[in-house]
């Protein structure tokens, strides 16, 4: 059984706790999710346990936030992220995935940086009104990194935090959009046999741990200020995005 090696716990643990905490608001977290749980195992086998989690988390954030999301965002970012997801199936092999995260995590690290840096201060800066062709544009980035790593999350939060959504909605648009986006996912995993015994066990034996990291990070998320929200995601993102470009580095 793939869990009964100690690392291999210990990562895969670690990764859904992580993913977890992205489920219960904080978004971008679950960028870091397979890259952890791939410290122990090939990348497409951590890939492959983290989604039936991913999906089971998507339940659990859906129903928390489900009266608060913005059916805008989610209408143009969807179907760029299907072409995303397309994408990403169709040239996953000829993918450096490492390259691939360590771009995505330069860009998440600048972005961060860039509104800590207007933002200081408690400074008010007005919200964007970016049309809905540039969501779909980050839509399609989103679809195609979540296919790749379940890595989305950052070009998510790219388009969407500049548009200072209440916090609640906000965590409401990223669960309905990365539901979406999963079960969307699951017919490139099926036909290319990534369901395999060991990996539903060792996704069924997480799932626990899974759901109660989830409710307490929505808890967390709820009482909040909403513009100290803010100022923790993209603290997150500093952080995210240096650990990805880490990564790649190392």
């Amino acid at each position: 059984m793939l869990l009964s090696e100690p690392t291999i716990l210990v990562a895969c643990a670690v990764a859904v706790i992580l993913v977890g905490m992205a489920k219960g608001g904080f978004s971008g977290l679950g960028a870091l999710g397979t890259p952890v749980a791939a410290l122990a195992l090939p990348p497409s086998t951590a890939a492959a346990i983290l989604l039936p989690i991913l999906i089971v988390q998507d339940v659990v954030s859906v129903w928390s936030f489900r009266h608060a999301w913005d059916k805008w965002i989610v209408g143009w970012m969807l179907p760029g992220a299907l072409i995303g997801i397309g994408l990403g199936w169709a040239i996953a092999a000829s993918v450096d995935e490492r390259a691939l995260m360590g771009v995505l995590g330069g860009i998440t690290l600048l972005f961060g940086l860039y509104r800590l840096w207007i933002e200081r201060g408690n400074r008010v800066v007005a919200a964007s009104t970016s049309p809905g062709w540039v969501g779909a544009l980050f839509g399609m980035a989103t679809g195609f990194t979540s296919q790749v790593a379940h890595a989305g999350g950052p070009p998510f939060q790219m388009w969407v935090t500049p548009r200072k959504l209440p916090h609640l909605t906000y965590a409401g648009t990223n669960s309905i959009l990365f539901a979406a986006i999963n079960w969307l996912k699951v017919p490139s995993y099926v036909m290319l046999g990534a369901f395999t015994h060991d990996v539903m066990v060792a996704a069924a034996l997480l799932i626990p741990l899974a759901i109660i990291t989830t409710l307490i990070s929505v808890r967390v998320v709820r009482v909040l200020r909403p513009e100290r929200f803010y100022t923790i995601i993209y603290l997150l993102m500093v952080l995210l995005g240096g650990k990805l470009m880490l990564g790649a580095i190392s």
